[in-house]
């Protein structure tokens, strides 16, 4: 019968074909991908000597995520006259946010006040070196009171809002320093405006006030976020009275308004 005549291959033989066939296979896909990788014209040449990459879509490193959005930050804000010595960067903490899901309006006055002392520091420091420095920050002497503030708020800000800067995932890419190091603070003094050529001083200016502009750029979003408008006063602490500091304070002052611009 014919079904007699059939001859039987034992089950291991055909086993054994097929995985002879799939190692030839596996053979010729490596050695095509070897040859690629010798071949100058291929996309997946490399050159002897050097490494291919570590996977095909390489994560930035930790450098290139920290410094170049932080060095944006600075040309933005010197771009926009802001006195470097005034620069600040404010890390926002998952306590920085309410019920609303993101860092609370109260918050940016403690954020812009940082970046004020900073700033008048590094007056005193110009004005009579690091003990004047100390006394600007310790209500000794003449130094500066905050008379009245102004926020404006133009975008939110959230814990830990990465999403706009990074490739998935984002978080976790930013080096442990550096993933809540969000803003970067900046103020700038108003110098007052001219007088008419008939007067030696500006029209109702007190000499014991001037105004100052601060801004709140987020290294995150790559945007200003909220900008302050404050009014600055001249405070005798000793006398516990607000007073003229005199022109050579003025001019340490409006200097560092013509250097930012």
């Amino acid at each position: 019968m014919i079904a007699h005549s059939l001859r039987r291959f034992p089950t291991s033989s055909i086993g054994t074909g097929a995985h002879t066939i799939r190692c030839h296979a596996r053979h010729k896909t490596i050695s095509a991908l070897q040859a690629s990788f010798r071949d100058p014209s291929s996309p997946f040449h490399i050159p002897p000597g050097t490494k291919g990459p570590e996977s095909p879509h390489p994560h930035p490193s930790h450098d290139a995520v920290d410094v170049e959005p932080l060095e944006e930050a600075r040309h933005k804000l010197m771009e926009a006259g802001f006195d470097p010595a005034s620069f600040w960067e404010q890390r926002i903490v998952w306590g920085d946010q309410d019920s609303f899901q993101h860092v609370n309006n109260v918050r940016y006055v403690r954020f812009f006040e940082s970046s004020r002392i900073q700033w008048m520091v590094s007056l005193g420091q110009e004005l009579d070196g690091p003990e004047k420095a100390q006394d600007m920050i310790k209500g000794k002497g003449i130094s500066l009171i905050l008379k009245s503030i102004e926020v404006q708020f133009r975008r939110p800000v959230t814990y830990p809002d990465t999403v706009r800067l990074l490739p998935t995932p984002p978080f976790l890419l930013l080096p442990p320093q550096s993933r809540t190091k969000q803003l970067l603070i900046a103020y700038r003094p108003q110098p007052p405006h001219h007088a008419p050529e008939h007067e030696s001083k500006p029209h109702h200016e007190d000499p014991a006030t001037f105004r100052v502009t601060a801004s709140a750029y987020s290294l995150t979003q790559r945007a200003f976020v909220a900008h302050s408008h404050e009014a600055l006063v001249w405070y005798d602490y000793d006398k516990l009275r607000k007073c003229d500091p005199g022109e050579a304070v003025r001019d340490v002052v409006w200097g560092r308004a013509k250097k930012a611009s």
